[in-house]
């Protein structure tokens, strides 16, 4: 399924830099005026996972497929747009079709490039930025629960929105609504504030590895446990490098981890998402699923087919499947399970999946 962030944050914060440097490529703008990036650039980057490597060269398969994660740049937010002010609503709008919220957030001094307000201070431009989704969010709802409106909504939405807009308008945090709805019902209702959050603190190249002043002030208002520290200047530096004078120059700044790393390491943890292999002599392949997802919805990540007709799934876990060099010794040797419908997939579990097609053409013939 693979995952897709939206990268937001008030103008000149570094949004653009850091996207070019996340996804390879110059398809952003980042030049030194507010609004530069006009429509969002999308870019879809393969998620790094050196298991992928092992079960490939094990199975020796002609193919070897990660799993991706997808980027969107959206032009930068000012206090009022909401209201229409800067770019206005037509950017809130792409705001709702992503999974996971990156608040970019500038946290270096620099006279070379212009700051929409007087001064650096992180914890407001934050505000700001929430603030503004807040009440596009209100405003969305009003319309929705619209006389006029109500009756193209279904009961049970109904009161989840209902809910959420009483929470609103009471300066309450919709996170709430989290652990009184199903996660299903809450991603249909579009809203940007229950959208879970990634906070980077975009700083100058010496404050890449312990922060600063800004930083700190920043944590300590929000706290560290979605906050990560990146310098997109030097994530498009090291975007320049062949992978060995890329190793070389990270070691040489002390940068143990890559900002994409990070990103993804954390989108993955407050998402719930986990990973879960398909290895063969054609392919090796990475699939993200959620959590505690059973075997029949693991399948239907690879089609449809899989899941509707699903008998059994053989697992092996990665480490047997590393350890015994593939299916036929891990079979052999008692680690080849076969699971079932209630089987809860579990993080780098290697899968087959038997299933069963005869339903599906018999219903297409009397149909």
């Amino acid at each position: 399924m693979g995952f897709k962030c939206g990268i937001v944050g008030l103008p000149n914060v570094g949004k653009s830099t850091l996207f070019n440097a996340l996804t390879n490529s110059s398809k952003a703008q980042a030049e030194n005026f507010p609004f530069c990036t006009i429509d969002p650039n999308i870019g879809i980057v393969p998620v790094p996972d050196h298991r992928l490597n092992k079960l490939s060269e094990i199975s020796k398969s002609k193919k070897k497929i990660n799993t991706t994660i997808s980027f969107v740049d959206i032009a930068g937010l000012v206090k009022g747009a909401s209201k229409g002010e800067g770019l206005g609503n037509k950017f809130l709008s792409h705001i709702r079709e992503v999974d996971a919220i990156i608040h970019m957030i500038r946290c270096f001094d620099s006279a070379d490039i212009q700051n929409v307000n007087s001064n650096v201070d992180p914890v407001r431009d934050l505000e700001i930025i929430e603030t503004e989704m807040m009440l596009a969010d209100i405003e969305s709802l009003q319309k929705r629960l619209d006389k006029k409106n109500k009756k193209n909504i279904d009961e049970k939405m109904q009161k989840v929105l209902e809910n959420a807009f009483e929470k609103l308008n009471n300066g309450k945090d919709l996170s709430e609504l989290l652990n009184e709805v199903d996660e299903k019902i809450i991603n249909q209702t579009g809203l940007l504030t229950i959208k879970p959050k990634i906070y980077v603190c975009n700083v100058d190249e010496k404050s890449v590895n312990s922060g600063n002043n800004y930083t700190s002030n920043f944590i300590t208002k929000f706290g560290s446990e979605n906050t990560i520290i990146i310098s997109a200047d030097i994530e498009s530096q090291i975007n320049q490098f062949e992978k060995d004078e890329k190793k070389n120059y990270m070691n040489m700044i002390e940068l143990k981890e890559t900002g994409l790393n990070k990103l993804i390491s954390k989108g993955y943890n407050i998402l719930n998402l986990e990973t879960f292999f398909t290895s063969g002599p054609e392919e090796t392949r990475a699939w993200t699923i959620k959590k505690n997802c059973i075997a029949p919805n693991a399948a239907g990540e690879i089609h449809t087919d899989f899941e509707k007709g699903f008998i059994r799934a053989e697992t092996v876990s990665y480490e047997d499947f590393v350890r015994n060099g593939g299916w036929l010794n891990s079979k052999n040797n008692g680690n080849m399970r076969l699971e079932g419908k209630d089987y809860i997939v579990k993080d780098g579990d290697v899968l087959n999946f038997r299933f069963n097609t005869w339903p599906n053409l018999f219903h297409a013939k009397i149909n």
